[in-house]
């Protein structure tokens, strides 16, 4: 793997890029957020490693400028902050997992080779449609009835796995694992208070529900009848 660390705490690099040598990776270091977005920005990476707090621009900074320019390589977070509240905030910025300081390189390691084992986008389908609803995956746009509709990191995430699952019941839990990974349950509203904001940004002007709720069991997207 090709991997992009931006840490700037010395010791703790230090001990991610040796390990990441020892066991045959390629790895860039930034100090700071400035300099890591800028390689992140330039250099094509399979996986990046983003402390939350740093010098210049924090890591969620980094992470969200990158989502907004359409940028999808995998992030994995870095902190010493292990609050839900904490994790919940990085991975609505844009990244795709969190890890806690301190820990152990062998969970670092096992964690960074499942973002890389994703599919590619080039292996899987770049548009998705729906009735008037257009996502472009690449170009981070969706439109319906050729209106542009802004959404934030997370509820793209959530159209996106909503889309890919049209015409079948979606359940919380299935939504808090392929949308957030989260694999317990945060005992937030996190799900009800995003699909609310998703579905009135998709239906403002009377535009029929294309999210609907499943009473006692989750929600489908379907195209009206």
């Amino acid at each position: 793997m090709k991997i992009l660390l931006i840490e700037d705490d010395a010791e703790t690099a230090a001990y991610i890029l040796g390990g990441l040598k020892q066991h045959g990776h390629v790895a860039d270091h930034a100090a700071n957020g400035r300099d890591g977005l800028f390689l992140a920005s330039s250099e094509a990476y399979d996986v990046l490693v983003v402390d939350r707090m740093l010098p210049g621009l924090d890591g969620l900074g980094i992470v969200r400028t990158l989502r907004a320019t359409g940028q999808r390589t995998p992030v994995l977070f870095l902190t010493t902050l292990g609050g839900i509240d904490d994790r919940v905030t990085g991975l609505d910025a844009g990244g795709d997992d969190y890890l806690v300081k301190p820990f152990a390189f062998a969970e670092l390691l096992a964690r960074l080779n499942a973002l890389a084992r994703r599919p590619p986008l080039a292996q899987v389908e770049t548009v998705l449609r729906m009735a008037d609803l257009e996502m472009d995956l690449l170009k981070r746009v969706v439109t319906r009835g050729g209106a542009r509709i802004e959404l934030q990191p997370r509820e793209f995430q959530l159209l996106e796995y909503m889309m890919r699952h049209a015409d079948r019941v979606v359940t919380r839990t299935m939504l808090l694992e392929g949308v957030w990974d989260f694999h317990f349950d945060p005992k937030t509203n996190i799900v009800e208070t995003h699909m609310s904001r998703l579905r009135a940004k998709l239906d403002r002007g009377g535009d029929p529900d294309l999210i609907q709720t499943v009473r006692g069991a989750g929600y489908m997207m379907r195209a009206p009848e």
